[in-house]
């Protein structure tokens, strides 16, 4: 028997009519006749005997019945399970972030994804890249938020958009036009680490310029760049993001030089994700696609 046939010689046999059977299913009653009848052809027998006062069920039907019902119900308990995974109730998404997006992405992206997800679980941690990488490859994150750079082979990288950082000034150092990297080092300029993804980006610019900032300080964070601008210790080069955040206390300019960086997502190759992660990928993507656009939305005001 097809599951069709299962389906139908239930319905026919819990409401004994075929028109109950088919106001049950929601289908025709000539469609019903014909599926029992396609039914009892390729088993040989009859299922029902037709009577004035209805359909009763026949002695072979009835040795049928325990075992369809059985099955019958555990097609209802796939059809609720396939439901409770479309709309992501018991799961889980284990997302990671670079810091800089914790706070300006990440945090309105996630709000905005438990409006639309609410019955999914979301585990969110922010670390740096190397941290990040080792926790996709063991299986402790679905996915992460980076800014882009070589990643192992196991990893797969999803670039989302480039843009170039932006600098980050003292509100009483007011400037209207982009800024130099040679300006920028005459004013204590902070430096990101070399082996940060932004920072050598930073750093190979000055190399290519043969300058080199006085301030001995390099920071691997790019808020503690921002708090300590923000607390007189020089000028700063960051991402949009982090700049966006400190928008209203900092004057954003952009940088003379393009200081080019990438934001990609990245997660293991051999794991297809669920529709829960690619739905929260997406509600991420256009919160960062979002938060670039209002910061460059600033640096365009004069």
């Amino acid at each position: 028997m097809r599951l069709r046939h299962i389906e139908v010689f239930q319905a026919v046999a819990q409401t004994g009519s075929i028109s109950a059977a088919a106001r049950l299913l929601n289908v025709s009653q000539p469609n019903v006749s014909r599926v029992l009848n396609h039914a009892e052809q390729q088993l040989g027998f009859a299922l029902f005997e037709r009577r004035a006062q209805g359909l009763v069920i026949t002695t072979e039907g009835r040795r049928l019945l325990p075992e369809i019902d059985a099955l019958y119900h555990r097609l209802q308990a796939i059809n609720q399970l396939a439901d409770q995974l479309r709309r992501g109730e018991g799961q889980t998404v284990r997302v990671g972030a670079a810091h800089a997006f914790g706070q300006m992405v990440m945090a309105p992206a996630l709000v905005r994804y438990r409006q639309q997800a609410a019955a999914v679980n979301v585990e969110l941690v922010t670390e740096h890249f190397s941290t990040l990488c080792r926790n996709i490859l063991d299986d402790q994150l679905d996915f992460a938020l980076v800014f882009g750079q070589q990643v192992d082979a196991d990893l797969l990288a999803e670039p989302l958009f480039h843009s170039t950082m932006v600098a980050l000034l003292p509100l009483h150092l007011r400037r209207e036009e982009p800024v130099s990297l040679e300006w920028l080092c005459a004013n204590n300029l902070l430096l990101m680490q070399a082996q940060d993804p932004l920072g050598r980006v930073l750093h190979r610019a000055l190399d290519d310029k043969r300058l080199y900032p006085a301030v001995s300080l390099s920071i691997k964070t790019y808020s503690v760049i921002a708090d300590m601008v923000l607390a007189g210790g020089g000028v700063g080069v960051v991402d949009l993001f982090t700049a966006c955040r400190y928008a209203d206390q900092l004057t954003l300019l952009p940088v003379a030089q393009p200081l080019p960086f990438e934001v990609m997502l990245i997660s293991r190759r051999d794991r297809p994700q669920s529709q829960s992660t690619l739905h929260l990928k997406q509600v991420i993507r256009h919160r960062l696609w979002e938060i670039a656009q209002q910061c460059e939305a600033r640096l365009a005001r004069p």
